[in-house]
């Protein structure tokens, strides 16, 4: 089988996690549903909406393979309803109020894993604004892994992270014993702990609106940089506060001064 075939039919499931979210999810669908790759399986898991969030995903949800709406635990435990879902040997994650910044990010994502020894990748993402999502204000600029940068205050964009379902099945899913920063700790698991191949694409996959709720206060920052810290210690990583201090203050720097080219 040549590299292009492997690539066009690798399926892709994309789940997107969402709960009221008829002011946003109509850009996440469209940007999912314009995409070039061929074989997607695009699963929504509402938490029980009152708005018109399921009507929209009805009339705008082309990629859409099936919907889940039921009360969830949060977040994390609706990603993880939406992994046992999925039907892809790739998995990847785009919240109700992101969306995809360009129509071939599936493609070189699939691209990517054509290459059966690699277990994962990820890109670099845009904070935009919530009323005009034209205007960047944050570049995340992500890196070349290498081991120990999770102590050091790095990790990847949770939304440009894509992995293959055999790892989550082998190395376990969102661990909701963790109340902040969980998606953090799972890359950490499978990345640094469990030393897999994750590629690094150097281009901007996703566009994320501002205003998320880890990053919504200075107290929600704090509680989620005090998680990181505990799966640090529960991981043996042996983190220490400055090099960790500082990564993540040079990190949010050149988030702010930087802009794709």
């Amino acid at each position: 089988m040549s590299f292009h075939t492997k690539s066009t039919q690798l399926k892709i499931s994309v789940i997107t996690v969402c709960y009221n979210s008829g002011a946003t999810i109509t850009d996440t669908l469209r940007s999912v549903s314009c995409q070039s790759h061929p074989n997607i399986d695009h699963i929504i898991v509402d938490g029980g909406s009152t708005d018109e969030t399921l009507d929209i995903v009805q009339v705008e949800g082309q990629r859409v393979t099936r919907i889940v709406s039921e009360p969830d635990r949060g977040i994390f435990d609706a990603m993880n309803k939406g992994i046992r879902l999925a039907e892809g040997e790739v998995i990847g994650f785009i919240n109700s109020d992101d969306f995809y910044a360009t129509d071939d990010a599936m493609s070189k994502i699939a691209a990517v894993f054509a290459d059966s020894s690699v277990d994962a990748c990820y890109g670099d993402l845009c904070y935009v604004r919530q009323d005009s999502t034209s205007v960047i204000v944050r570049y995340w600029r992500s890196s070349v892994f290498m081991a120990g940068l999770f102590a050091r205050g790095w990790c990847p964009p949770h939304p440009t992270f894509f992995a293959r379902k055999s790892l989550f099945n082998r190395f376990g899913l969102f661990d909701l014993n963790y109340q902040s920063g969980v998606d953090i700790e799972l890359m950490m698991r499978f990345m640094e702990v469990n030393h897999i191949k994750a590629i690094y694409i150097p281009d901007v996959l996703v566009k994320m609106r501002m205003g998320g709720a880890s990053n919504s206060s200075w107290r929600n920052i704090l509680r989620q940089n005090r998680e990181i810290w505990r799966a640090l210690k529960n991981h043996g990583l042996q983190p220490s506060v400055l090099p960790f201090v500082l990564g993540k203050i040079v990190s949010r720097c050149k988030q702010l001064m930087t802009r794709p080219v």
